[in-house]
């Protein structure tokens, strides 16, 4: 059931800007996240990433809550295998595994704020997949569009 709903990658900053810090960019995302109308995919080694960002002293004095933020993963976050390599290449070797499993999962959005997984935008276009920045993702014209 859930399978044929349209599936999204989020970087960690993005899961960081809906997580932590409230940011009113992703609130869309995040309604059609929680909705059910799209499905967020990650894998194990995004969790640790999360969960090691949320301790990180550079976040302290937003002081996130550690336990709501990973029981918003678990609950919402559909965990896949950790991928095979693609062929489409990221700069950062810390990000590639982004690129890996929206293409692995057949997602067709990977939601990201990191340069090096944004220049990859015109590629990954021809597999299926729209790398895009919070911004530009839109609830009604993201899931109307192909």
């Amino acid at each position: 059931m859930h399978e044929d709903r349209p599936a999204v990658v989020l970087d960690t900053n993005v899961a960081l800007d809906w997580l932590v810090f409230r940011d009113p960019r992703v609130a869309a995302l995040v309604a059609a996240i929680q909705g059910r109308q799209v499905r967020w995919v990650a894998c194990a080694s995004m969790r640790r990433e999360l969960a090691h960002m949320l301790a990180h002293r550079t976040l302290s004095s937003w002081t996130p809550d550690r336990e709501r933020a990973l029981a918003s993963f678990d609950a919402l976050a559909a965990l896949h295998d950790e991928p095979p390599p693609t062929r489409l290449r990221c700069r950062d070797a810390d990000d590639q595994v982004f690129i890996d499993l929206a293409i692995a999962s057949g997602a067709r959005w990977l939601v990201t704020h990191d340069r090096a997984l944004l220049k990859l935008a015109r590629r990954a276009r021809s597999l299926g997949l729209a790398v895009l920045a919070p911004p530009a993702w839109r609830a009604c014209d993201s899931l109307d569009a192909g």
